[in-house]
């Protein structure tokens, strides 16, 4: 965020705390590279939105869009919010990017779900479920919009679409 907009000296993370807020207070407060995080919990898209007037409103602030069932069900309203409010944004699923979100990082769901196959499969062969470790995601994709990035004025350094698995035009 602070490559894309150098700005930046807030950082909200917007989530539902009704479907995952049980692990961002671990964030707040916590600085990143210059940037203050602050919670951002929201219930609805109305309250998303005024989240968001709220931060337009307020010099370098940007916002994180994390995985969540609200963004999963919202998500092409959410990325439109935030354009509107041209708002610098990191989503974390692909496809907010490939609607027009600024910027993505996040687990390969491809590869997540070959994971889950491997794990479906080891079940239906006898292995008990609970004797299957836990597993993380094992690839991580960044996916940058630049027709975004040049609509909100905002210019990604060179370094950073060599880096990414996705660069859309």
């Amino acid at each position: 965020m602070k490559q894309v907009a150098p700005g930046v000296a807030q950082t909200s993370l917007s989530f539902n705390p009704g479907t995952a807020g049980f692990y961002f207070k671990f964030f707040e407060g916590q600085p990143g590279l210059g940037t203050l995080i602050k919670l951002a919990p929201v219930r609805d898209m109305v309250e998303f939105e005024t989240t968001l007037a709220g931060l337009a409103a307020t010099q370098g602030a940007s916002v994180i869009i994390p995985a969540d069932p609200f963004v999963s069900s919202n998500g092409t309203a959410i990325v439109k919010l935030v354009e509107r409010f041209k708002l610098p944004a990191v989503y974390t699923y692909r496809q907010l990017a490939v609607d027009g979100g600024l910027m993505a990082y996040g687990p390969d769901t491809f590869a997540a779900f070959h994971q889950t196959a491997d794990y479906i499969d080891r079940v239906l062969r006898g292995d008990r479920p609970s004797d299957l470790p836990a597993q993380a995601p094992i690839k991580y994709q960044l996916v940058l919009n630049l027709q975004t990035a040049r609509g909100l004025n905002f210019a990604f350094p060179q370094t950073l679409p060599a880096l990414a698995d996705e660069v859309i035009e």
